[in-house]
């Protein structure tokens, strides 16, 4: 797989979207804010603070699965990725937000920016994008990986395309929210995405591992 080709990029972005329309990756944080403080300006500046934790949790778990590769046997590396995904899509299937960090309205942008840190992290949501990452920054031969020429270039502009992504959707959904909607259609419409999103972390590490 080579970086010019357009497919890993859409499914970055497609992540990205996905990640904005969960509730729980930080646009319901943002419309709370603004309801307590009733102020659209806090829905919009919370915006930042969440996708700034949102990227440095992706970069970070990226990044370490690429270290990893750097010392195992590339098939060896997809099994361990594929294993870690699959278990913890079961994770989250299973104990969905029990144990998720809590963070009151009170909190300070720092506070934001680390919440969406763990809540990114307890997600997986790094893990899920190294199927797609892994094959665009390593290259292997008959031993252990190594990192492609621009490997570091590379892992950037992928979290910066995801992250951007995912920023637009929560702005758009939270201003939505707040402005229009309200919350209370949650109760009537909305889907349990905690469930879809541990079910595909378990098919993504499935494929991986088969890869």
């Amino acid at each position: 797989m080579t970086p010019s080709e357009p497919w890993p990029w859409l499914a970055l972005a497609g992540l990205g979207l996905f990640h904005g329309l969960n509730p729980a990756m930080g646009w319901l944080f943002a419309v709370g804010l603004g309801m307590h403080r009733r102020s659209a300006k806090v829905v919009a500046l919370a915006l930042g603070p969440i996708a700034l934790g949102h990227a440095v949790s992706v970069a970070l778990f990226v990044a370490l699965f690429l270290a990893f590769g750097l010392m195992l046997d590339h098939r060896l590396l997809l099994l361990a990725g594929g294993a870690v995904l699959v278990g913890w899509g079961l994770w989250l299937t299973i104990v969905g937000h029990r144990g998720a960090p809590r963070i009151g309205m009170r909190t300070g942008w720092l506070g934001l920016g680390l919440w969406s840190f763990l809540m990114a992290s307890a997600h997986g949501a790094g893990l899920m994008l190294v199927p797609i990452i892994l094959p665009m920054c390593s290259s292997h031969g008959p031993g252990a990986a190594h990192l492609a020429p621009g490997a570091a270039p590379l892992l950037l502009a992928a979290v910066a395309v995801h992250s951007a992504v995912m920023l637009t959707t929560i702005g758009a959904v939270s201003l939505t929210v707040y402005h229009w909607v309200g919350v209370g259609f949650l109760r009537r419409a909305w889907i349990n995405l905690d469930r879809v999103w541990g079910l595909a972390l378990i098919g993504a590490g499935a494929i991986l591992a088969a890869t």
